[in-house]
């Protein structure tokens, strides 16, 4: 991906990401708080890039997908994140205030529920969580028809990035 912002053209995810974070106050208040967002983008991530690439699998791999990817949500991801959100008695992930990890965490559990609705069926700090963000007026608008959010990939979509990228 690239992103032009500030008069650069910045390219990588992981440095848009942290560059828009820095500079919009995404990024926690110290080293502990960068590190422990970091941490937390870092493990989403490995979570979201299935749902990325999801839409580019064969469609008979797709299904086996998705239970897999319910599976290591349910097992491995979700958990830990429970854990976190019931364990310090914070609003978000790392101290009081709104960060990257809380955003990424957001997008990839609305991307999960659109393929798997009752994934956090089992995690009432997640479902609270995700109300509570979803609700913060800026999210709210971006999360509503019309906004500037881009659609989950369709079959046109596909199609384009495989013939951008066929050999």
């Amino acid at each position: 991906p690239m992103v032009e912002i500030d008069g650069m053209k910045l390219v990588q995810t992981r440095s848009i990401l942290h560059y828009i974070a820095d500079k919009h106050n995404l990024f926690g208040k110290d080293l502990k708080e960068r590190t422990l967002i970091d941490m937390y983008v870092e493990g989403t991530l490995d979570l979201l890039e299935l749902l990325i690439m999801h839409p580019f699998l064969k469609p008979d791999d797709q299904q086996k997908e998705v239970v897999n990817m319910a599976q290591k949500a349910i097992i491995r991801y979700f958990p830990v994140f429970e854990k976190i959100l019931r364990g310090h008695g914070q609003n978000f992930l790392v101290g009081n205030q709104l960060s990257l990890a809380d955003v990424i965490l957001l997008q990839t559990i609305l991307a999960l529920e659109e393929k798997i609705p009752n994934i956090l069926s089992a995690f009432p700090f997640l479902q609270e969580y995700t109300v509570k963000l979803s609700n913060i007026p800026t999210i709210k608008r971006f999360l509503e028809p019309g906004s500037k959010k881009k659609p989950p990939p369709d079959e046109i979509y596909v199609r384009t990035v495989y013939n951008i990228f066929k050999p």
